[in-house]
């Protein structure tokens, strides 16, 4: 059974890139993988904080872990650190995928990497390249999944 999974991304400039991840045969299907599409996300986006807030957390519902898809200018939109924050609050695992040098929808690439969103001190967020290597990029969810797993399991064992 696969991973469900949460894509944090800028949805405004990295759509073309996340799609391409999203396609990925490890990736696909909606049943296991919630995001925002651009027309749910600029309708949430003026929305206040509680709404936002609310709307990223049904989207959260039923996954283990969070995907960061980092492109150039991913770490300073106030949207995606909402969803790192409220996906370590969930006990989700975290992991990242640089994608700057994918094409976007005029087929241009950035050279450089932008910045790594900031996450909570000691939570893990192993940051890989994007590379079409689908075995390896399941293998590092399953990791990241079981991570989760095993925090939220020693979490319930401290409370009971």
């Amino acid at each position: 059974m696969a991973r469900r999974i949460y894509l944090s991304f800028h949805v405004e400039r990295d759509l073309w890139r996340a799609n391409q991840v999203r396609g990925a045969q490890v990736l696909a299907g909606l049943e296991r993988v919630g995001f925002f599409v651009p027309a749910e996300y600029q309708a949430a986006k003026v929305a206040n904080e509680a709404v936002r807030d609310g709307l990223i957390a049904a989207r959260l519902e039923g996954t283990s872990v969070t995907v960061v898809l980092i492109g150039k200018q991913t770490a300073t939109r106030d949207w995606v650190q909402r969803e790192v924050e409220l996906s370590v609050a969930r006990g989700n695992g975290l992991m990242g995928i640089r994608v700057h040098h994918l094409r976007d929808h005029e087929g241009a690439c950035d050279w450089f990497p932008g910045p790594t969103p900031s996450v909570p001190a000691g939570v893990s967020f192993p940051i890989y390249e994007w590379d079409h290597d689908l075995r390896r990029l399941a293998r590092e969810i399953e990791a990241v999944g079981r991570r989760a797993d095993a925090r939220r399991a020693g979490r319930e064992q401290t409370r009971g």
